[in-house]
């Protein structure tokens, strides 16, 4: 199954616990895409899904995504803008997805921000830009891959010392 942005994104905002008062910003939204390709890239060393992933100022984005929700500006998305059943995305990726969503679904979208403008794949894409100016350069598969990619191979090192 060839893995559409807008499977993943979906994945996410059903993930939501709105019952207890959580919600989906587009700016959370668009983090974890990040974090679901980068790390989808550095552990099968394929991507997850095939829309690029540029360097804008509040992080990494996915414009097809940004350009679905655009009109929502900073408020919550609702469940009823899904547009697919990410029940047919194949067990292994919706495992996949549940663990990106496990590390990084209990952060807010600022600290996502926060970790994603600490990390070297939008750091190397913003290189030159100013903090606050637009930004259209992409974060290539290469740099996600290699990046996190390393992080995967130090963990290891770590663990083997360790045990």
């Amino acid at each position: 199954m060839d893995i559409s942005v807008h499977h993943v994104a979906d994945y996410f905002i059903l993930k939501v616990d709105r019952k207890a008062g959580d919600n989906m910003t587009h700016l959370k939204l668009q983090k974890l895409l990040y974090y679901a390709q980068a790390w989808f890239l550095a552990m099968h060393d394929r991507e997850l899904f095939h829309n690029p992933l540029e360097a804008w100022r509040h992080g990494p984005v996915c414009r097809e995504i940004y350009d679905r929700f655009r009109q929502l500006s900073w408020h919550p998305i609702p469940v009823s803008m899904t547009l697919t059943d990410p029940g047919q995305l194949p067990e292994e990726v919706r495992d996949f997805l549940e663990e990106v969503w496990d590390v990084y679904g209990q952060f807010s979208a600022t600290k996502l921000e926060e970790l994603t403008h600490q990390e070297t794949p939008w750091l190397t894409a913003r290189a030159g830009a100013f903090p606050h100016h637009p930004s259209d350069s992409r974060i290539t598969i290469e740099m996600m891959r290699d990046y996190y990619g390393e992080r995967i191979k130090l963990r290891r090192r770590i663990q083997s010392r360790a045990g």
